[in-house]
């Protein structure tokens, strides 16, 4: 079975977790890793980045994205990695969703990382915005890269057993 991770990150956390997953589900099948980024980039920095990320975030924005390689065809599964923001899924994977309408015929799968709360919120919200009624796998972490510890990789591993 093939599988496309596609993420987007802005601090790493969440990339952090996409080459975990990946690495963790390597022998289940072949696994890409996709991501995803905005062609204007988000600031990263002070209050701008929570200013313009969640209001990206609450106005649904789809912004431009970088150049990717996806061809769904080639994938049995699609595993969605966001930041929570304002507690909605991240607008580059709402672009990607937009692009990519078929992702709703695939096995899907979804991890967050956030650093405040409503991971389950925007859990629901691209469930609901892709029109599905569950996932085949969810994964909430607290700033994993920023704050490792042993309870998150027996997480992450106990995700990658859905795989």
């Amino acid at each position: 079975m093939k599988t496309a991770i596609v993420y987007y990150s802005m601090s790493g956390n969440t990339k952090y977790v996409a080459e975990k997953i990946a690495d963790g589900i390597k022998s289940s099948g072949e696994v890409d890793i996709i991501r995803v980024e905005p062609v204007k980039a988000y600031p990263d920095k002070g209050a701008k980045k929570f200013f313009w990320g969640g209001k990206s975030a609450v106005m649904g924005e789809t912004p431009a994205l970088q150049p990717y390689k996806f061809d769904i065809e080639k994938y049995d599964r699609i595993i969605f990695g966001t930041p929570v923001w304002a507690s909605t899924f991240v607008p580059p994977l709402r672009t990607f969703i937009n692009d990519n309408p078929d992702v709703k015929g695939k096995k899907l799968a979804v991890f967050t990382c956030f650093s405040g709360g409503g991971a389950d919120k925007a859990i629901d919200k691209m469930r609901t915005y892709i029109g599905v009624e569950k996932f085949e796998a969810e994964l909430i972490l607290i700033d994993p890269k920023d704050n490792i510890k042993v309870e998150d990789d027996e997480k992450i591993a106990e995700f990658c057993k859905y795989f």
